[in-house]
């Protein structure tokens, strides 16, 4: 239900979130919290979604391949910003 509520505030900077997990995110930004570590080189990140990303350094493997030119990609993302090139 997409009511506009944002019922989670941040009691350091009083910005406000619909769920209570983008709170908890974004009050890492004030704690500099980051619970998230890499195993391989134990780099660490305040997002588990920026340790998944980052995990890609430690491999040579490229999943995503361009289905127009063949060029391949360790992220989607990448693919989709490439692809661009042949629209």
């Amino acid at each position: 239900i997409h009511t506009g509520e944002k019922p989670f505030s941040c009691p350091d900077c009083g910005e406000s979130f619909t769920v209570r997990s983008n709170l908890i995110s974004h009050h890492r930004t004030h704690t500099g919290e980051r619970p998230f570590s890499c195993a391989e080189c134990s780099k660490s990140f305040a997002q588990k979604s920026a340790l998944s990303w980052h995990r890609s350094v430690h491999t040579t493997e490229k999943s995503f391949s361009c289905r127009d030119c063949g060029k391949n990609f360790k992220h989607s993302f990448t693919l989709t910003l490439h692809r661009r090139i042949h629209t």
